[in-house]
Order: C-alpha cells, then structure tokens, then sequence
C-alpha cells in the first residue's frame, strides 16, 4: 500500500507539472533558434518532413527530462 501514499502522488504530480513545464520551455527555445516559424510549417504548410524532425526532437527532449527527474 505504499504506491498510494499521499507524498508519492504528491511527487509524481509536481515532477509530471516540471516536467512538461521544461519540455516546452526547451520546444520555445528551438522555435525561436531556427529562421522560419516551426507551427506554421507543421500546420498551414503541413511540412511532413519537418514534423517527423519536430516528432524525433520532442521525444529526444522527453527522453532527458524523464532521465533527468527520475535518476
């Protein structure tokens, strides 16, 4: 029964709120990095190519933020 201790799901909830706070922090700062406006590609222009290195990109930063809160 210690799964449902108040303090882990206490923990869980705010590593959870960190955590996608920093991955779209990270998602701004390359959107700003780069010289055209990444939503507008994916969206208006449905640029396949560039969401595939916008998919790969955001599971690289999931990966370091989710390695970085757990170890």
């Amino acid at each position: 029964m210690d799964l449902m201790n108040p303090q882990y799901l206490l923990n869980s909830l705010v590593y959870s709120v960190l955590g996608v706070a920093v991955f779209w922090l990270a998602f701004i700062v390359i959107d700003k990095l780069t010289p055209y406006d990444l939503w507008r590609e994916l969206v208006e222009e449905r640029n396949t190519a560039l969401a595939i290195v916008i998919a790969a990109m955001c599971l690289g930063i999931a990966l370091i933020v989710a390695s970085a809160i757990h170890g």
